[in-house]
């Protein structure tokens, strides 16, 4: 029987490609997340890979609690604040 790389799953079920995945991980591994151009940045790169437009208003309100570490790092957490902005 042959296992199934968990990233053919999320491509199945979400259409992400794994190597946008990858790229996206990597850039943040050496991200400034207090510049908010960079974290603007990736903001509108995530939506886009994920295919789930953000109004402005929203990504701002990411942006601006991203770059002053007001940020959920926690994933129940943060399906709180994104459900309360």
């Amino acid at each position: 029987m042959k296992k199934e790389n968990p990233f053919d799953k999320i491509q199945q079920k979400t259409n992400l490609n794994p190597s946008e995945i990858y790229k996206v991980a990597d850039s943040m591994k050496s991200a400034d997340f207090s510049d908010e151009s960079t974290v603007r940045n990736l903001v509108k790169r995530l939506s886009k890979l994920a295919n789930k437009p953000l109004s402005k208003e929203m990504e701002d309100k990411i942006v601006q609690s991203v770059t002053s570490n007001n940020m959920p790092l926690d994933m129940q957490s943060l399906n709180k604040f994104l459900k309360n902005k």
